[in-house]
């Protein structure tokens, strides 16, 4: 079994490196570094404990919020897609992610207080 997970695992990171633009190997960066941050956020919490929650829940929404956001921006940038997203273009794309982050950590710097 660990030998057909092995070659699985495998074919996957060659053809994800062969076939996966730049532009969407960027975005995958940007999603696994924000996922990190949101368990480092959560193990910490756990650990230390939650004493300014509004900051840690301002955290941690903010990680949450900035993955959904990414995520969504991949998913219209992503060439496959371009039947469902064909009257959006990369540009209008990412300028909707950079104006909804805006809103986003406006709403979050407002939580904290």
């Amino acid at each position: 079994m660990p030998e057909n997970l092995k070659t699985v695992v495998g074919r996957f990171y060659r053809e994800y490196v062969s076939s996966t633009s730049t532009k969407l190997k960027l975005i995958d960066a940007y999603l696994f570094y924000i996922l990190m941050t949101g368990v480092i956020q959560f193990v910490y919490c756990c650990i230390v404990g939650t004493f300014p929650f509004n900051s840690f829940l301002s955290g941690f929404i903010s990680c949450v919020g900035s993955f959904v956001l990414a995520a969504c921006l991949r998913v219209q940038v992503n060439p496959q897609n371009k039947t469902e997203f064909g009257n959006i273009s990369p540009e209008r794309a990412f300028a909707d992610f950079v104006f909804a982050h805006i809103i986003l950590h406006l709403v979050i710097m407002n939580f904290i207080g």
